[in-house]
């Protein structure tokens, strides 16, 4: 364990300030993530030093097509998520911490021991020019993330966020200086889809594009496309204003869903509607728009 970064006391309760939940933690009981923790007034991850997934992908996998391409990525993740997508692909690392929050049978014993020292040495071994901090949020690892982030500047190494755009102003000041390129994922355009189907608020999302492209960031934004969720000509034609709005050159990622997790019942998305999303993204004047998952 760990204690973490970002918090203030109020009381006997700590109120986190590392994602927009800005969750208020009762003694010994867990944010919605699942991995901090008060305990005797102090905040503590939970997962720091775990490692539950190494490997060296294709930095287009993230996906950046636009950073570094044809290169690979050194990509970690510890478990945990401060989302609950009903069709999350890695949801057995991700929500493994759900439920849990309040019973306390979760513990910090899953994954490898790691040091931030030995990441930014396996990715030195793999002579990969980056690490990317994936699978899960990384924001929810900010501790372990940052710590390496910070050694991997020094080593020369690029650091990668893939993430859900919900961290907070404080998280977000925190990594600027080591953070070279992210992906973000935009679920969608409607506010009660967001909270239905993650549990999560739009607005901070698009604050975070916003503000990551003023700060000089490489962002680039993918949409998983899902039909009955946010497949409508609205949601899409607003989603590829927003980014156009901003810049027309962040590249958008369009990716075709296929049936997981808690949406097996749900077909394919058809690539007809990817193509149609693309029309409307060159309509809105974005320049780079790429496919994905066909």
């Amino acid at each position: 364990m760990k204690e973490c970064l970002l918090y203030k006391k109020s009381g006997d309760y700590l109120d986190c300030a590392t994602c927009n939940h800005r969750c208020r933690i009762a003694p010994y009981k867990r944010g919605l993530c699942g991995v901090r923790e008060n305990q005797r007034g102090k905040l503590y991850s939970l997962i720091y030093g775990r490692i539950i997934a190494e490997n060296i992908d294709p930095i287009e996998k993230k996906p950046l097509y636009h950073f570094l391409p044809g290169t690979f990525s050194l990509s970690i993740a510890s478990v945990g998520c401060n989302f609950r997508c009903q069709w999350c692909q890695n949801w057995d690392i991700s929500q493994c911490t759900k439920g849990n929050i309040d019973r306390g049978e979760f513990t910090n014993t899953m994954g490898v021991e790691m040091e931030p020292e030995q990441v930014v040495e396996h990715a030195l071994a793999a002579k990969t020019p980056s690490i990317s901090y994936t699978y899960t949020e990384p924001t929810i690892f900010l501790e372990f993330a940052y710590d390496t982030m910070k050694l991997a500047q020094q080593a020369s190494l690029k650091n990668i966020w893939v993430s859900n755009g919900y961290m907070t102003t404080e998280t977000l000041d925190l990594i600027t200086p080591y953070l070279d390129a992210i992906n973000v994922d935009l679920k969608g355009f409607k506010e009660e889809n967001y909270l239905k189907y993650s549990g999560a608020k739009l607005k901070p999302v698009l604050d975070n594009i916003r503000e990551i492209y003023k700060r000089k960031i490489h962002i680039e934004v993918t949409t998983l496309i899902i039909p009955g969720v946010n497949d409508d000509e609205k949601q899409l034609k607003n989603i590829a204003r927003f980014l156009a709005g901003i810049s027309k050159n962040i590249p958008w990622h369009i990716s075709r869903f296929f049936p997981t997790y808690k949406m097996t019942d749900v077909p394919i998305t058809a690539i007809e509607t990817l193509k149609h999303a693309e029309k409307l993204g060159k309509k809105a004047g974005l320049k780079y728009i790429h496919l994905g998952n066909i």
